[in-house]
């Protein structure tokens, strides 16, 4: 149930009935009309905008199809009044049995309720973390990672067939430099002092590597030149490193279905494969660029490369792809990896990379817009950097890590429950501030206790409720008569609970699930305001002693809020709290 699209329908089907009887022209495209929440909540429940966004194909002024549409909306039994605002814009106001009607929805659809409809079963490719693979992940990580996971499975609950995938990038200079440091911890196990030169990786997480490669190679490895030892710890490495990050991955709650290499691109023709279709469309070719904007480097000159027209798609400028040497730019791989995710039949691909990538942004989609002939969009989500702060003071680095603190560090802290929320409680695109000790603290200030809280003292009041006999399951209450569900504070719990369809819709069309956290906290507070007013006012109180009939409707609110809490929280991948410790 989506009470917000049945009442659009509503305002479709009116429409259609003015132009059936001639006071509206017939085939009105009613595309863009609306219906949502009014920016005040004191002028309604709804909002509708159809009298001012079909006002001129009708020839009518809106405020006068405003009242042709408000007369006739008024007749429908859910509706207590429509009434017309401003220009002609229509506020509505509806019945409390449309409210209670939502209450008896969510108990009867459980965790399926607002469940939507809107991918169709097509096909996303969401790629996230893709963190390189030389060392443990740090905590920008955690947030990429979080936001990914979250985005797949607000996508996968709005009816998208998704899959996750990381990109594993073990093709360039840094697996290199990774393999160079590790020969150092390789060096270190055989009772050597390790030469961690400038420019290598000193934390302690290789020294297991090292311990790895002694096993695995004895000493046949020591003082041997580069090229001969070079291959092979860079596999030991890289794959030891893998491992890790699965681990933590796991840690915070999250798989992949899918792990695509780099290296995999490299010397098996899939980057001249996809070259060449660029070049069979007219879109490669032999240039040189312009000098830079601004103030050109002193080192700059002018050279022969091979380049994507880029700027066809709306790209600042041309992309390079070969160097003047004849060695690939880093452009040239990704060209041929998003090429295989377009071939592999997606509809929708997402990547989820760091904000230091924003220059990528436009490259990036030009060359999926030419690769798929504009059929697959490419949403680029840039995630922004995390701050931790503990006493009020930037958190260390991590010895372990030598130069960040890891997703490890900050799970091991605080769990991945909270790790998760907070990660969500602002938009990917601003930066974060994660202060350990507010994430910790019992109070309304803290999202994560505030939303569990909730949940926790609903499933206390079921608890209640079952040892005194009434009948908690969500059938029954489905069941019960909800009429003294009446008081304003819980209808206006009921009306937040109608929201969450909607909510669902608009988040997965803007791959934005930090609004299901926002969402979560705004229902929590509606649900603590009500228990708070039951202090005072004993007939708001879940259990009404002696009355049976009203505590199951009053119960039967308060489950219906633990239902879509519980499933929201399912989808920030968040386990609902039971109880509180």
């Amino acid at each position: 149930m989506n009470l917000f699209t049945d009442i659009r329908a509503l305002v479709v089907e009116v429409l259609a009935g003015l132009a059936a009887e001639g006071r509206l022209p017939r085939g009105l495209d009613t595309g863009a009309v609306t219906v949502e929440p009014p920016r005040d909540a004191a002028h309604g429940d709804m909002a509708t905008n159809a009298a001012m966004v079909l006002a001129r194909p009708a020839g009518l002024a809106p405020r006068a199809l405003a009242e042709l549409l408000a007369d006739r909306l008024a007749a429908d039994a859910r509706i207590a009044a429509a009434e017309v605002a401003g220009p002609g814009f229509l506020n509505l106001r509806l019945v409390p049995d449309a409210w209670r009607a939502v209450v008896r929805a969510v108990l009867a659809e459980g965790a399926a309720f607002g469940r939507a409809s809107l991918g169709a079963g097509r096909r996303v490719n969401v790629e996230f973390v893709s963190a390189n693979p030389t060392g443990p992940m740090h905590v920008g990580h955690a947030r990429g990672a979080v936001f990914g996971d979250a985005l797949a499975r607000l996508l996968a609950f709005a009816g998208w067939e998704v899959t996750r995938e990381y990109y594993i990038n073990d093709g360039g200079a840094q697996v290199d430099v990774l393999a160079r440091s590790a020969y150092e911890r390789y060096r270190e196990a055989h009772g050597l002092n390790p030469e961690i030169a400038e420019g290598l990786y000193p934390g302690d997480y290789l020294i297991p590597v090292g311990e790895a490669l002694k096993a695995r190679f004895g000493d046949s490895l020591l003082d041997r030149p580069e090229a001969e030892w070079l291959a092979p710890v860079r596999e030991v490495a890289t794959a030891m490193m893998m491992a890790m990050i699965r681990e933590d991955l796991a840690a915070l709650g999250v798989t992949m279905d899918v792990y695509a290499s780099e290296k995999a691109l490299y010397g098996t023709g899939r980057i001249e494969a996809a070259l060449g279709t660029l070049r069979d469309m007219g879109l490669i070719y032999d240039g040189v660029l312009d000098p830079p904007k601004g103030k050109t480097p002193e080192d700059w000159e002018p050279r022969q490369q091979t380049l994507f027209r880029a700027t066809a798609f709306g790209d600042d400028v041309d992309r390079p792809v070969m160097k003047s040497d004849g060695s690939w730019t880093y452009f040239a791989p990704d060209i041929a990896y998003h090429f295989d995710k377009v071939t592999r039949g997606f509809d929708l691909l997402i990547d989820v990379l760091g904000a230091d990538h924003g220059g990528y942004v436009k490259r990036l989609k030009a060359v999926v817009a030419a690769l798929s002939g504009g059929r697959v969009p490419l949403d680029v989500k840039l995630v922004q950097l995390v701050k931790l702060t503990k006493g009020g003071q930037p958190v260390k680095m991590s010895k372990r890590a030598g130069t960040f603190v890891t997703l490890r560090d900050v799970v091991d802290e605080v769990g991945a429950d909270v790790t998760r929320f907070v990660m969500l409680t602002r938009k990917n695109d601003v930066p974060l501030e994660f202060d350990f000790d507010r994430v910790q603290e019992q109070s309304r200030d803290n999202p994560v206790f505030y939303v569990q809280y909730a949940h926790a003292r609903i499933a206390s009041v079921l608890r209640r409720a079952a040892e005194a006999g009434l009948a908690v399951t969500d059938a029954a209450l489905a069941a019960a008569d909800l009429a003294p569900v009446a008081h304003e504070a819980e209808l206006a719990l009921a009306r937040k609970l109608a929201e969450w369809p909607r909510l669902v819709e608009v988040a997965a069309r803007a791959n934005e699930p930090h609004r299901v956290a926002f969402y979560l906290y705004d229902l929590a507070s509606e649900f603590h305001a009500l228990w708070t007013r039951g202090h005072d006012t004993p007939a708001l109180r879940f259990l009404q002693e002696g009355d049976p009939a009203a505590s199951a409707a009053k119960i039967a609110l308060a489950r219906a809020v633990a239902v879509v809490i519980s499933t929201g929280l399912g989808i920030l991948g968040v386990t609902p709290a039971e109880e509180m410790r």
